[in-house]
């Protein structure tokens, strides 16, 4: 065999937790005992997790996918001939033509899964860069208007227009201002922003420095949750990569802008993905809740202006710059513009990342592309939006997946997390676990939310004894007003929607 044949075995924190290292270290081995000469690149996860690992080799047809390959499965492997694209059992052919792939719309995904992460050349060749090299050409009002344009809105959970927070903020007097990227991803079921900082880290990066452009930004900062410590190591060398090809410095690319990026590493706080607390963790203080107003893009990081965005957020708008606001806003459906990463998760046949349009259906993500349930057993409820999210009933599943549908049906769309849950559930105990999630996650700032919680379970522990059923249900009903109403922040303004919703649609769990 002449040459060195490619061969991609990911290095994405899901790959290696079911044995990707194992996996590249027995191809390695076996393809030096057998004298052929291949170049192993650790890419990042396509997002298929129930593939992982999921080997890819390079041939002249394209990249042929295996999976999940253990590190038994290599000596097999070899004898099919897998590296000029051999038939065996756990070929799946072309990677793109695999319908799960095949069916999404890769624009803030495009590249992971695709590329070696820490390889700048290999993501300049896949459209890296241009975004920001057209945003250094522009006024930083162009940019915020193209970003405005494009319909684009925080992906972390509040979908709020991220053009509106880049105005504010460039509006804002003040030589001094900050980028702020909020990677605490905390909510149940959730790992696109792990995926894409372990897969595709430049593009996060490009899109922060499009960012500090946009509104008189020197200096920004990456939060991430201790709990990925792949995604931080990646992280701080891509940061010493862009810095080293002079993307970040005094003096970018001769261009006389100055951008600088630093990793800061959160301590496993759920309330420091909420902005303000993130922000006073970021400051060495005590990770809890400010009073709103005045919001971070007028006083923020250090009392200054400050873009608190998601990492999908920042990592989608270099396609934006790239290719116009027009072609990103083409896709998506009503005020819900571009893609959103689904990611799929619990009791599920095929887990892992979707990213589509806006529009599609629940039912689409959870039967379609998931497949249904891993366990055979019937779907009984879908929690969308984190621990925080309604359950869905199975009878609900056509709701399209867009901001505005999913909070008519009194759901939120959140970060994108699907997590299914068959007929085994219990749902008066998930309405009980909302409560006490609250207990332990809350910062403690506001009653409401630190005292209702506790309270909360308790109601919920009386009904599920059968205690005074009908004034417990009184009572409980009143605390999920007063938190919605009252609590300062999200984590307790939420907290009753998973409980209402488990209520509403499954009575019966609740004795009624």
């Amino acid at each position: 065999m002449g040459g060195s044949v490619k061969v991609y075995v990911p290095c994405d924190a899901a790959a290696l937790s079911v044995g990707a290292d194992e996996t590249a270290a027995a191809i390695a081995a076996a393809a030096k005992k057998r004298n052929i000469k291949i170049d192993i690149v650790r890419n990042g996860s396509r997002g298929m997790l129930w593939l992982e690992p999921l080997v890819e080799v390079a041939t002249p047809d394209g990249r042929i996918a295996y999976g999940p390959v253990r590190a038994d499965d290599v000596e097999t492997l070899f004898d099919a001939g897998f590296l000029s694209g051999g038939d065996h059992t756990l070929a799946h052919g072309k990677t793109e033509d695999i319908a799960y792939f095949a069916n999404q719309q890769r624009l803030t995904f495009m590249r992971c899964g695709v590329i070696d992460p820490l390889d700048l050349s290999d993501y300049e060749a896949h459209g890296g860069l241009a975004g920001l090299r057209k945003a250094l050409t522009m006024a930083p009002e162009e940019i915020v208007d193209a970003v405005t344009a494009s319909g684009l809105r925080g992906r972390g959970g509040a979908g709020f227009p991220a053009g509106v927070k880049w105005k504010t903020a460039l509006a804002a007097p003040g030589a001094e201002k900050y980028i702020c990227c909020n990677a605490d991803e905390g909510d149940s079921g959730t790992f696109a922003d792990r995926m894409l900082m372990e897969g595709d880290p430049f593009s996060l990066l490009e899109g922060m420095v499009i960012a500090g452009l946009a509104v008189g930004a020197e200096t920004g900062f990456i939060y991430i949750r201790s709990e990925y410590p792949h995604a931080i190591r990646t992280m701080r060398r891509a940061v010493e990569l862009f810095s080293s090809a002079g993307w970040l410095s005094d003096d970018i690319t001769g261009g006389g802008k100055r951008f600088d990026i630093h990793i800061r590493v959160g301590a496993g706080a759920y309330i420091c993905g909420e902005e303000s607390s993130m922000l006073e963790s970021l400051e060495g203080k005590r990770g809890q809740v400010k009073v709103k107003p005045p919001i971070p893009a007028i006083s923020g990081l250090f009392g200054k202006p400050t873009i608190v965005n998601n990492v999908l957020t920042l990592a989608t708008t270099p396609i934006i710059l790239a290719k116009g606001a027009e072609y990103y806003s083409n896709f998506g459906d009503g005020k819900s513009r571009g893609t959103q990463p689904f990611q799929l998760a619990g009791d599920i046949a095929r887990g892992g990342l979707v990213e589509t349009a806006f529009g599609v259906t629940l039912r689409e993500l959870v039967e379609t592309f998931g497949g249904g349930t891993r366990s055979g057993i019937p779907v009984r409820a879908v929690q969308a939006g984190g621990p925080l999210g309604a359950y869905i009933p199975a009878s609900g599943f056509d709701v399209a997946m867009t901001y505005e549908a999913m909070a008519a049906d009194g759901a939120m769309l959140g970060h994108g997390g699907v997590v299914v849950f068959n007929d085994s559930v219990d749902m008066a105990r998930q309405a009980r676990f909302a409560m006490e999630f609250c207990e332990i996650e809350s910062c403690g700032k506001c009653t409401p939310c630190r005292i209702g919680a506790v309270r909360g379970k308790e109601v919920i522990d009386r009904i599920i004894a059968n205690e005074s059923r009908d004034q417990n249900f009184e009572i409980l009903s009143d605390l999920c007003g007063l938190m919605t109403d009252a609590s300062l922040c999200a984590m307790g303004g939420l907290t009753p929607m998973p409980v209402q919703s488990a209520i509403k649609h499954f009575p019966e769990d609740f004795g009624g």
